[in-house]
């Protein structure tokens, strides 16, 4: 979410190419996805959660934007004061921490210890992701670092598949609480595969101030920097509020949400994978189509989905167009800072996340003070821009 990540040590070799390097990789995979089912699991339960403690599902939505903030801020503090930390225990050592908060989600007397406890998330997201983005660059040989990457990142569609729309079935089922509990548990899950499978990974040249700046000066860094705080803000500012759109523009039930952000999820880890494989060709070229199926959908979405069929039909497009995004970024970025990856992740890790909170935050007030339709119109114009910033950028990567 600096240490030079391509050019291991031949004594890192075998290891690379082993069986274990890809079960390394698979626990990776299995962390990003309990992150992300923990990072957007309110997004299933505003109404429950708003319900329960009398806020607007504008404030609700507080769940998804402060862990953002958090999470911007510790995607480079985390690496900086890490130091010459061991990797395998900086993110075994988070997740520990996942625990903790997740617990204190289920057990909240009230909206503000909630909240308080998602701070806890921003921290765990913000540091597992500037280390776990370059994983695949350390875990497995050069020609097998797309492929990695897609599977890592998988964990993201993964989550949209299993782990928000189980969360969402449970706190309908057992109530918003008993979702928490769950995602506590898994996160458990997390931290005992990582300290089994991950091998050691000393840093060989510990992130520092300096570099972080220097990243900012690599052209391709940049432009990835820009498109990845473009197009994370207009997702968040529409998909924060999906479960409200779905009911008040489409009239689908609250029952149906669950089930549809599965199929959500399906069609997101789909584009996951066939991203990846072209993104390893032409990240710019993909994240060009990807940003203008987006607008697309987010166009289609507002004028469409005013009927269950609609409604189900965009949200499913929609997810195909999403479910490349990170994967295309991510492989924009190894490829613009193949030897610096770390700190150039970190950065990337630290704009996705401070971008989450903001288009929720843009979002709430839009679903607040305008119309609930309009967060889909004002995504159409972020992803546009997008697609003009990648135009511009080509040449950089």
């Amino acid at each position: 979410m600096g240490q030079s990540l391509s050019c291991p040590s031949s004594a890192d070799a075998g290891p690379r190419t082993s069986a274990r390097a890809w079960v390394a990789v698979a626990a990776a995979s299995l962390g990003i996805f309990t992150l992300v089912t923990v990072e957007m699991l309110p997004v299933g339960l505003l109404t429950a959660v708003s319900g329960t403690f009398g806020v607007s599902e504008g404030q609700a939505g507080l769940m998804v934007t402060l862990p953002g903030v958090v999470a911007a801020f510790a995607s480079f503090l985390v690496p900086l004061t890490a130091g010459s930390l061991d990797r395998r225990k900086l993110l075994a050592g988070l997740v520990a921490l996942l625990v903790v908060a997740n617990i204190g989600s289920a057990l909240a007397p009230s909206f503000t210890i909630l909240l308080a406890s998602r701070v806890l998330v921003g921290i765990c997201i913000g540091g597992f992701w500037s280390i776990a983005g370059g994983l695949s660059m350390r875990l497995v040989e050069p020609a097998s670092v797309p492929r990695a990457t897609a599977l890592i990142f998988g964990g993201i569609g993964a989550a949209s598949i299993l782990g928000i729309p189980a969360g969402t079935l449970l706190g309908e089922m057992g109530g918003w609480r008993i979702a928490f509990a769950a995602v506590a548990g898994l996160s458990l899950v997390v931290f005992v595969a990582l300290a089994l499978f991950l091998p050691s990974l000393p840093p060989t040249r510990p992130v520092s101030v300096r570099q972080l700046r220097a990243q900012w000066g690599i052209a391709g860094v940049r432009g990835g920097l820009i498109a990845t705080f473009l197009m994370v803000v207009g997702q968040f500012g529409a998909y924060t509020f999906i479960s409200p759109a779905l009911q008040t523009m489409s009239g689908i039930g609250v029952a149906l949400i669950g089930p549809l952000l599965l199929g959500y999820g399906a069609a997101g880890l789909l584009g996951n994978f066939v991203a990846g494989a072209a993104a390893g060709r032409d990240a710019t070229r993909t994240l060009l189509a990807i940003n203008v199926a987006l607008m697309a959908a987010m166009v289609a979405f507002a004028l469409l989905a005013r009927t269950p069929t609609g409604g189900i039909a965009m949200l499913i497009l929609w997810g195909i167009a999403w479910g490349g995004t990170s994967v295309s970024l991510q492989n924009w970025i190894m490829k613009s800072a193949p030897d610096t990856a770390e700190a150039a992740t970190s950065l990337w890790s630290a704009i996705f996340n401070i971008s989450i909170a903001l288009g929720a935050a843009v979002g709430g007030l839009i679903v607040d003070w305008v119309a609930l339709e309009g967060i889909f119109w004002l995504a159409s114009v972020f992803f546009l821009a997008g697609a003009a910033l990648v135009v511009s950028a080509r040449r950089a990567v």
